[in-house]
């Protein structure tokens, strides 16, 4: 898939489940295992439909109790949400639909995370939502089960099978070559340290040449450096421009950052899913959450 193709505002951005009928509990991981792990979660909702937008995103696993249907990705490859899941590295923003009532738990992984617990090779692999055993072996697929069956009968709760998803991560992480470990963390740097990272800063880092650097941050992160660049871009404008408040020096950043206002509305329609005055819209609470700050922590790993 060309990760750099431009896309249309996905065709329900209008009638989406509004905010009051969502909740959403994100919960810090143990430090630990917080170098692989953004954010454990919760969602839920309880209406016979949801549609939402999934913005272009890190690696999930993600655990459905609750709640059939399926994620359609810009190649027109679709996948349904098996119920113990594992959403691999989005490229650009997709939308969700499920017949509810519609609950999930799991955990958001760091590019760190995805390597250390998949061993996969992220660019290859993006865009997909496989299921979990597959990749993470028939102990985390029993585990899963287990788990579905401990919500659905209410002896655990939400936060606490999500605490025991992170468990699992903890104890099954792989160690990760220390040289690529250097270049992961030089590339969090970057995509943070500006909105238009310089390709060239990347040259030599961890040793690396220049194309051995494409070649290992498409590895670990999903997309090339440009690409990747790209992506963050939006996502952090997104975040700030979804706050409720922008700061002046913030608001002139973004000003900056892109070439005018309509190549800012492309770019963050196209991971967001959103145009960037729908982003404050309070009936887009899934969206908001997954674009707030702390879920960008990645970028400071």
């Amino acid at each position: 898939m060309d990760a750099t193709a431009e896309v249309p505002i996905p065709p329900h951005d209008a009638a989406l489940t509004p905010s009051a009928l969502i909740t959403i509990d994100y919960i810090d991981p143990p430090e630990a295992i917080a170098p692989f792990v953004t954010t454990l979660y919760h969602f839920r909702c309880d209406e016979p439909v949801i549609r939402d937008i999934q913005p272009a995103a890190i690696g999930q696993i993600c655990l459905f109790p609750h709640g059939t249907g399926e994620i359609r990705f810009a190649n027109g490859h679709c996948d349904p949400n098996h119920p113990v899941g594992l959403l691999t590295p989005l490229s650009r923003a997709t939308p969700i639909v499920v017949d509810g009532p519609f609950h999930a738990f799991g955990a958001a992984l760091t590019p760190l995370g995805w390597a250390a617990l998949t061993g996969l090779h992220a660019g290859q692999h993006r865009d997909r939502l496989l299921p979990a055993a597959s990749v993470l072996g028939a102990e985390f697929g029993a585990l899963g089960e287990s788990l579905l069956g401990a919500y659905r009968n209410g002896a655990m709760s939400g936060p606490a099978c999500a605490g025991a998803v992170g468990d699992f991560i903890g104890h099954n992480l792989r160690p990760v070559n220390p040289r690529h470990l250097d270049l992961i963390i030089a590339v969090g740097g970057w995509l943070g340290a500006s909105f238009n990272p310089d390709i060239g800063d990347l040259a030599g880092v961890a040793g690396y040449s220049a194309r051995q650097v494409q070649r290992l941050v498409e590895r670990y992160f999903g997309l090339p450096p440009r690409a990747l660049a790209r992506k963050y871009r939006a996502l952090r404008a997104a975040a700030l421009l979804s706050g409720p408040h922008l700061a002046p020096e913030d608001e002139a950043a973004i000003a900056e950052a892109f070439f005018d206002q309509s190549h800012m509305i492309r770019e963050i329609t196209h991971f967001v899913g959103r145009s960037p005055a729908r982003l404050s819209d309070t009936a887009t609470p899934y969206l908001a959450e997954l674009i707030d700050s702390r879920n960008l922590r990645e970028l400071r790993n």
